[in-house]
C-alpha cells in the first residue's frame, strides 16, 4: 500500500487560496478515479474537483468554510503500491455552471446510486428542499444531475406522494439551527461589512411620479406578441440613468484604494443586483450606453437569468461601474442600499403604489415610487448626488424625454 497526496491545484487567475465549499467524500470512503470529491470556492466561481486516482480517503484538509492554500495537501489517498506520490493538478476541474448539454439524441436518465454527481448549487437547493439527491435521476454525462433534473423531480413532489399533513400542537419550540457562514454567503458578508465600514454612505431618497411612465410601458407592452417578454420599469430606469451620468460622471466611477485614485468611466457598465438561490449576485450589462430600449431589456433579462441559474461567466459578473438594486414587489417605502465596491454610487428602486397626491391644487390618484440611493460621500458631494437624482426624476416623470438625444 502507498500514500497519494493530492494538493490543491491552481484554479486560475493567479489565485493563491480557495475555500472548501463542500465535500462529496469523507475519511474512509473508497473512491474511483474521476469521482467528484469536493467543491472549492474562489472569488469568481465554484469549482468541482475529481479524484486523480483510485484509493481510500485517509485524510482531508478541513471543513466547509476553511481556506486552503494552493499547493497544500487537500486529500490523502491510500492506494495500491509501495511509494509515496503527490499530485497538484492531475484532477479534473469542473467550473460550476450547470451546463445543459446540447445534443441531437435523447439522453436517458440514469438511475442514481451511491455517490451523486451534481453541482454545489443543486446540492444547496436539495438541502433547502429536504430532497435526497440519490433518488433523483440524472440526464447529464455519466448520470450527472442537472438543475433541470432536480426541478423536474421536485415539481412532481419528490417521491410522487402527497406530503403528510402537518400536525399542529401547542408544544414549546426548543430547536436551534446553526449554519456555518461559508461560500457565497461569506463573501457577501465580508463585502457588505467592508463597504459599510470603509465608505461614508450618503443616502438620498426622492419620490417619483411614474404615472406617465407606467402608461407608456403599458402601451408598449400591449403591442407585443403573446408570450413575448414585457418591458419592466427597470429598463426605463437604466436608460434614464445612462442619460444623466453624462452630466454626472463623478457618479460613474471606481475608487482604486491601492493607488488612491478615482477612475471615471465614459462607458456605463450597468450592474443589476440579482437575488439567486445562492445569494446576491451582480451581473453586468457591459456598454449599456450603446443600447436602445429593447436591446437593453433583453440584455438585463439575459444576464439576470444567467446569474440565477449559475451559467453567468466570470466576465459577466465583474466590471460594473454603477449598480441598480430592486426588491421588486417587496420594495417597501425606503431602503438604504449598500455600495458595491469599488463603485461610488448605487440606485435602489422601491415599490410603486397608487397614492392620493396634490396636483395643481387638486387631490388626484397618481402612481408614485421612491428611489433610495447611496453615494460614497468621500468623492460624491451631497449636492451633486441630489442633483443627479433630481435629473433622473425629471426624465422618469416625462418619459418621452428619455429618448430625446
Amino acid at each position: 500500500m502507498s500514500e497519494f497526496i493530492f494538493k490543491l491545484p491552481d484554479l486560475g487567475e493567479g489565485m493563491v487560496e480557495a475555500e472548501i465549499a463542500e465535500w462529496m467524500i469523507k475519511v474512509g470512503d473508497l473512491v474511483k478515479e474521476e469521482d467528484t470529491i469536493c467543491a472549492m470556492l474562489t472569488d469568481k466561481a465554484a469549482v468541482e474537483l475529481t479524484a486523480p486516482v483510485n484509493g481510500k480517503v485517509t485524510s482531508i484538509a478541513g471543513e466547509p468554510g476553511d481556506m486552503v492554500t494552493v499547493g497544500s495537501p487537500l486529500i490523502i489517498f491510500q492506494t495500491e503500491g509501495t511509494s509515496v506520490a503527490t499530485a497538484e493538478s492531475d484532477a479534473a476541474i469542473i467550473v460550476e455552471e450547470d451546463p445543459e448539454i446540447p445534443t441531437s439524441a435523447t439522453m436517458t436518465p440514469v438511475a442514481p446510486s451511491g455517490k451523486v454527481s451534481t453541482s454545489p448549487s443543486v446540492r444547496a437547493l436539495a438541502r433547502a428542499a429536504g430532497i435526497d439527491l440519490t433518488r433523483v435521476p440524472g440526464t447529464g454525462p455519466r448520470g450527472r444531475i442537472l438543475k433541470k433534473d432536480f426541478e423536474s423531480y421536485a415539481a412532481h413532489g419528490g417521491t410522487g406522494t402527497e406530503p403528510p399533513a402537518t400536525q399542529h400542537t401547542m408544544q414549546p419550540r426548543t430547536g436551534v439551527t446553526e449554519t456555518k457562514v461559508i461560500g457565497l454567503r461569506r463573501k457577501i458578508a465580508e463585502r457588505m461589512a467592508q463597504s459599510s465600514s470603509e465608505i461614508p454612505h450618503f443616502t438620498y431618497v426622492e419620490e417619483i411620479d411614474v404615472t406617465a411612465l407606467e402608461s407608456l410601458r403599458a402601451h408598449l407592452n400591449a403591442r407585443k406578441a403573446p408570450g413575448e417578454p414585457t418591458l419592466t420599469p427597470l429598463v426605463f430606469l437604466g436608460l434614464a440613468l445612462i442619460r444623466v451620468l453624462e452630466d454626472f460622471p463623478q457618479c460613474n466611477a471606481h475608487y482604486d484604494k491601492a493607488r488612491n485614485t478615482i477612475v471615471r468611466f465614459d462607458a456605463v457598465h450597468l450592474g443589476i443586483a440579482t437575488q439567486t438561490p445562492d445569494g446576491l449576485k451582480v451581473p453586468v450589462v457591459k456598454h449599456s450606453e450603446t443600447m436602445a430600449l429593447e436591446s437593453l431589456a433583453e440584455e438585463i433579462r439575459r444576464v439576470s437569468s444567467a446569474a440565477r441559474d449559475n451559467t453567468a461567466s466570470r466576465e459577466e459578473l465583474t466590471g460594473s461601474t454603477i449598480t441598480i438594486t430592486s426588491l421588486g414587489k417587496m420594495g417597501g417605502i425606503v431602503s438604504t442600499p449598500v455600495i458595491n465596491q469599488p463603485e461610488v454610487g448605487i440606485i435602489g428602486v422601491n415599490k410603486a403604489v397608487d397614492r392620493p397626491v396634490v396636483v395643481n391644487g387638486q387631490i388626484v390618484v397618481r402612481r408614485m415610487m421612491n428611489l433610495s440611493s447611496s453615494f460614497d460621500h468621500r468623492f460624491v458631494d451631497g449636492y451633486d448626488a441630489a442633483a443627479m437624482i433630481q435629473a433622473l426624476k425629471d426624465l422618469l416623470e416625462q418619459p418621452a424625454t428619455i429618448f430625446i438625444p
